[in-house]
């Protein structure tokens, strides 16, 4: 029996199928129940500051997760918090009803928190007060270990040996009463997440990537949080069929008008409409209502009064100054799209394709995905513009300048020496 497989044997978890068999391929996987039911939702004070005080009182770390409303609210907060922790059990809290858990947050300040996909969740939980000094991600510790399938069914079902309930991943959180499968399912995310982070690092331990883990949890948990991004609506799906800057235009009038009333209406700005019809629109650039209700997207479900605000945004990109107009593309602060660089800089390319090959051999030799062994971009800034100097210490030193972890420089900076040193 491997490690993992021991992990799961000997937990007291309650399932529907008794215990793990010694060969889970030969019978049926257990499917996994709360081992102490589902908790009632916590939506008030007084039972929030009572969950504070147990989980201040649990030991070991504690398993977070969060559920946000995404497609079908405006935004990316969160309306449900899951915790678990040994001595305090399983905690559902409900953010819409109690919204300020710096609370919780303080009390579980130097604890170490277990997170699967840890950057999905933490800016919403930094909304409501709640951020770790210290966290395991599960899934993040998965693709380190070489693990094929990260999610985090198939990572319990891997290497612990249990099904999780699937089907409510997708589904409006928002929704008031929360129903009853839901909450089993969102009490079961964090159910075994410690079990998990306890059997991953006795396999990263195995592997020698432990310590490569602990610099990667440590990066994340460090992390500010992202800015705001640049021109968001130039990230409309479609947008590269729009070519001349007055249709440009007509897509951020479009986009900034669909984008106020979503936010007024708090709905997902793909309910208000939709990207398709965005792109037609600014294609077209209708010359008035009855031409736009002739869209696909603007058909005969739209009333008059929504055509006509559609239609007054396209009328304002159409008398926008020329100097006003957007320019195509976005600004470049680093390097230029991989594809353009045979043309503009042929040694740099020869880098390049040097780089990538080297990365992707060592990451198939440490048995890890290139992208966590080391971000892509970094390869790519580091072959534009390499160190005067091709040697070990030049190159870690530029790698460690674009965010390279002290790992990742003992890592790569071997292959990368000789990559940067092709074509000089």
């Amino acid at each position: 029996m491997t490690d993992a497989q021991e992990t799961a044997a000997d937990s007291p978890l309650r399932t529907t199928g008794g215990a793990p068999p010694d060969d889970l391929e030969a019978a049926p996987i257990p499917l996994l129940e709360p081992r102490d039911g589902v908790p009632p939702v916590i939506a008030d004070e007084a039972s929030l500051a009572e969950a504070i005080a147990a989980f201040a009182a649990g030991t070991g770390p504690v398993a977070v997760d969060a559920e946000r409303a995404s497609g079908y609210r405006y935004g990316q907060r969160a309306y449900l918090v899951q915790l678990r922790r040994e001595g305090a059990g399983t905690a559902l809290i409900d953010p819409a009803a109690c919204p300020d858990l710096s609370g919780l947050g303080e009390a579980l300040g130097g604890v170490e928190w277990v997170l699967h996909a840890a950057t999905q969740d933490l800016p919403c939980l930094r909304e409501i007060g709640m951020m770790p000094s210290r966290l395991f991600d599960t899934e993040l510790a998965g693709r380190l270990a070489g693990f094929p399938r990260v999610g985090l069914g198939a990572m319990v079902e891997g290497v612990l040996g249990f099904v999780l309930e699937k089907g409510h991943s997708a589904v409006d959180w928002s929704t008031r009463p929360l129903p009853e499968p839901w909450l089993r399912y969102a009490a079961l995310d964090v159910e075994l997440l410690v079990d998990l982070r306890d059997a991953l690092e006795k396999e990263l331990d195995r592997q020698g990537k432990l310590e490569w883990a602990h610099q990667e949890f440590e990066a994340i948990a460090s992390a500010p949080p992202a800015e705001p991004r640049k021109d968001p609506w130039r990230r409309t799906s479609g947008m590269h069929k729009v070519r001349r800057r007055r249709q440009m235009a007509a897509v951020r009038e479009l986009w900034q008008t669909r984008d106020r009333i979503a936010q007024r209406r708090d709905v997902s700005p793909g309910k208000v409409l939709g990207d398709a019809a965005i792109i037609e629109a600014a294609l077209a650039l209708p010359a008035n209502v009855h031409a736009l209700a002739a869209l696909a997207g603007f058909g005969h479900r739209m009333g008059r009064r929504q055509l006509e605000q559609w239609q007054a945004a396209i009328d304002r990109a159409k008398v926008l100054p020329e100097a006003e107009l957007p320019q195509p593309g976005q600004p470049v602060t680093g390097p230029p799209p991989p594809r353009a660089w045979a043309d503009k800089d042929p040694a740099a390319a020869a880098r390049l394709s040097a780089a990538r090959a080297a990365v992707s051999a060592l990451a198939e030799r440490l048995n890890m995905p290139q992208e966590n062994l080391i971000a892509p971009d970094t390869v790519r800034r580091l072959c534009w513009e390499p160190p005067k100097s091709a040697d070990a210490e030049s190159v870690g030193a530029a790698l460690a300048r674009h965010g390279a972890r002290p790992w990742q420089v003992d890592q790569v900076t071997p292959v990368l020496v000789t990559a940067v040193s092709v074509g000089a």
